[in-house]
């Protein structure tokens, strides 16, 4: 497998940068909207899709948002605690990717927003650990979508046998391998790390 490899593609969120819950942030009470109901919303809501793909205002996104799924707070407040949604880098995500840059092209491939990307930029120093990156607000296109991934494929210039894809999400690990690209789900970048040592991508450490 390592022959035919060039792209390295992960997911942020959830892979290389840890996420606040949602739900405290909000300050919210679980009784009232559950963890789970606030991601099942979010990966149905059009003002959030709307967002992602840098169509809209931080604004309009917060004032829709907010009434699609009845939140109890206000736009400021909501904006305020959204932007907080990404915690940090996880601990070894620098030194995973520094890794895999000695041998292979990397590049990320991210749903995300002009609000968390300035601070994955800013503040984490994403935009200097890869190769190249492909964020929804600024692609226009969003995972798990056929288009997201031939979008990706169309800018690399890259069979898809050649890109292995990480992402924390089972359904955009299928998305990906739908497209033809070689995708596994990862929790972390230890485990991340680990799946590419068992296939040969990276060497064991000793």
């Amino acid at each position: 497998m390592p022959k035919q490899i060039r792209v390295l593609l992960f997911d942020l969120g959830g892979v290389l940068v840890e996420l606040n819950d949602i739900s405290t942030l909000l300050h919210l009470n679980g009784d009232e909207i559950p963890m789970n109901k606030l991601w099942s919303d979010w990966l149905s809501s059009p003002a959030a899709r709307a967002f992602e793909m840098g169509i809209s205002t931080k604004e309009q996104f917060a004032d829709k948002y907010i009434e699609e799924i009845n939140l109890p707070i206000k736009r400021d407040d909501f904006l305020k605690a959204f932007t907080q949604l990404p915690k940090g880098l996880y601990a070894d995500a620098v030194r995973l990717i520094q890794r895999c840059r000695e041998h292979y092209y990397t590049a990320s491939l991210s749903n995300t927003n002009a609000l968390h990307w300035q601070r994955l930029t800013h503040e984490m120093g994403i935009h200097r650990m890869f190769d190249q990156h492909f964020p929804s607000h600024l692609t226009g296109k969003l995972k798990p979508d056929r288009e997201s991934f031939e979008y990706v494929l169309q800018i690399l210039h890259c069979d898809p046998s050649a890109i292995i894809f990480l992402d924390d999400n089972e359904i955009n690990v299928k998305g990906a391998r739908s497209v033809g690209m070689i995708a596994y789900l990862a929790n972390g970048p230890r485990e991340a790390e680990n799946i590419l040592e068992e296939i040969g991508i990276l060497s064991p450490e000793s």
